[in-house]
């Protein structure tokens, strides 16, 4: 009996042990319902196109207060975020002139909304509530057009 308990205990870890790595494939991929927050050099800008609409929050340090309030407001309700298939990518390094700090060229603290044909649909200086964040997302032609696929009746 001890060798078919040690057979199911390995088959019980090994999956473990596969899921310690998974994090990283999930943040390069970036999976729809996946919000985040994720850094950017973790996630491909390109990978992003017609798969979900990112939400960018850039700052020039992970101290700012602008960049911290922004999180704690994002944290709130991430179900929100992933049922709009919203990932959130931050981005605090301005050194490291990665491709989305390359692509939209913030200044200080910066919230970009991006629609998912990766066009900028908002840009905002200062943090902004996750109601308003939602409201500015449902207003986009993309997403009205999702709506009515999935509820044709409203």
């Amino acid at each position: 009996m001890k060798p078919l308990s040690l057979l199911v205990a390995m088959m019980l870890v090994a999956p473990m042990a596969q899921a310690q790595d998974a994090p990283e494939v999930v943040a390069e991929v970036a999976a729809p319902h996946a919000a985040g927050p994720f850094a950017a050099q973790d996630v491909s800008l390109e990978a992003q196109l017609f798969t979900t609409r990112p939400v960018v929050v850039f700052a020039d340090n992970p101290a700012d207060p602008n960049f911290q309030r922004q999180m704690e407001l994002l944290a709130r309700n991430y179900d929100a975020l992933a049922e709009r298939d919203v990932i959130v990518v931050t981005d605090t390094d301005p050194e490291a002139r990665g491709e989305w700090r390359l692509r939209f060229r913030p200044r200080g603290f910066s919230l970009v909304i991006l629609d998912k044909d990766l066009r900028p649909a908002t840009r905002k200086p200062m943090p902004w509530d996750l109601r308003e964040i939602t409201a500015a997302i449902d207003r986009s032609p993309l997403r009205r057009q999702e709506a009515l696929e999935r509820f044709p009746g409203r």
